[in-house]
């Protein structure tokens, strides 16, 4: 949040004089003098050690020579705050952002504290927006500390929060991903994330009160993490089971994969073709518009294929079929690849019943029915292929009649071909109609 419009201006006044002297006096051409200038101070912030380790050896000069102290009650409370320096105590951050810029502005010494590494999701990055000059001095993050204390490395882990925004991307991150850890937040916490993992293969550390005599690493299911009661703020880690065995080579959990998308029918077990083709495939992925934080469901998976390469470009997947031997395949294939599908045996649209909701849903199989079903979920976007054209006025007005904007086309892709001779033909493949559905304002 930028500084009010008192500290704001007092900051431009301040920095415009920044660089024309020392404060000594000076003399123009025309014999004026002008005033003293004061030099523009930056604000220290310093992380306080969530791991319960001394703090750090910067901290005892900076607060020495504080006239300004900004902290969150506790914080204040743990360190020696010199008798002449006014605080601050966080709420709001809008005051306090005006306080500091007014320091900084008349050049007074300002100390602000915060827990772990200020830079992770932290003070920082309001601070920098509001056009404070920083020093970070940080400390053990609460992250790094609950990795150290379950005895766990996390050069492969994804960090995301859940504090203050809406948890349903970090859920869906940890149905995606090997290794998170979710900064959580009252109503966005262990319970709530363990209720929403129910289902995927997960083992939960909730560690509680980092730092601490109270400090607690507690391993748990994702049931046993809804049905218990947390303290806040807690770290959430969500490990896959079994643990995996490595990282992605580019050190990148979520990237997009190295091999690419659209991947030939090659790449994929199948039965008797059965299997969207990869110029298909291409459409209907950059349609489901998949990434981390997002949900997408594949129903009448097939080989599995569209939601694996989904999965590959982060999104969380959740892959319904109802034929045991295309389940194999799909089990298969997502092992083969390296991602993480929950599948779901069953026959669309009954067994949708009770899935988390989708950001987008991919309609491989089925009739209106199914369709219908999808619809109801209210998903932002759904996308669906269909060979036979008397099915395709149906879908649209399923689409339109449930506040869907509906587009679509018709590929016919030719594949070249050897022929006898060292000559190259065109073979087509059949043609395919890529329906998708948008709600208004989704993204």
């Amino acid at each position: 949040m930028p500084a009010g419009p008192a500290g704001a201006a007092a900051l431009r006044r301040a920095r415009r004089h920044r660089g024309r002297g020392d404060g000594r006096l000076r003399r123009e051409s025309h014999g004026r003098r002008h005033r003293p200038v004061v030099a523009v101070s930056t604000v220290t912030v310093v992380g306080l050690d969530a791991a319960g380790a001394p703090a750090h050896p910067a901290l005892t000069p900076a607060l020495a020579a504080a006239r300004l102290v900004v902290g969150a009650a506790r914080h204040l409370a743990a360190v020696p705050v010199p008798p002449g320096a006014a605080t601050v105590t966080l709420g709001p951050l809008a005051p306090a952002v005006d306080r500091l810029a007014a320091a900084v502005a008349a050049g007074v010494p300002a100390v602000v504290l915060a827990s772990g590494d200020p830079g992770l999701f932290g003070i920082v990055r309001r601070l920098r927006a509001a056009g404070l000059p920083l020093r970070v001095v940080p400390a053990v993050s609460s992250v790094a500390a609950a990795f150290a204390r379950a005895g766990l490395p996390w050069d492969g882990a994804a960090v995301v929060t859940a504090h203050g925004r809406d948890p349903r991307p970090a859920l869906n991150a940890c149905r995606a991903l090997p290794l998170v850890a979710v900064l959580t937040a009252p109503g966005a916490g262990a319970a709530e994330l363990g209720v929403g993992l129910v289902g995927w293969s997960r083992r939960l550390l909730v560690a509680e009160h980092l730092g601490t005599d109270a400090e607690r690493i507690c391993e748990v299911t994702p049931a046993q993490a809804a049905a218990g009661t947390w303290s806040d703020p807690h770290v959430l880690l969500s490990v896959a089971a079994p643990d995996p065995g490595g990282m992605r080579w580019d050190n990148q959990p979520a990237a997009a994969p190295a091999a690419g998308w659209a991947l030939p029918e090659s790449a994929y077990a199948h039965r008797d073709s059965m299997i969207t083709k990869s110029e298909v495939r291409a459409l209907v992925v950059a349609r489901l518009r998949p990434r981390l934080g997002r949900l997408v469901w594949d129903v009448g998976a097939g080989s599995g294929s569209v939601g694996i390469e989904c999965a590959l470009l982060g999104a969380a997947v959740l892959a319904v079929e109802h034929d045991a031997g295309a389940a194999d395949a799909i089990r298969a294939n997502a092992a083969a690849h390296a991602v993480d599908v929950r599948l779901v045996v069953g026959r669309a649209p009954a067994v949708l019943a009770g899935l988390p909701d989708p950001d987008a849903v991919f309609v491989g199989g089925g009739g209106t029915d199914v369709l219908a079903a999808v619809l109801a979920r209210r998903p932002d976007r759904v996308v669906l292929t269909l060979a036979a054209l008397d099915r395709v006025a149906p879908a649209v007005a399923l689409l339109r009649a449930a506040g869907y904007r509906a587009g679509g086309s018709q590929l016919s892709a030719a594949r070249l071909a050897d022929l006898p001779g060292g000559s190259i033909r065109l073979a087509a493949t059949n043609p395919v109609v890529v329906l998708t559905g948008e709600r208004p304002c989704t993204t």
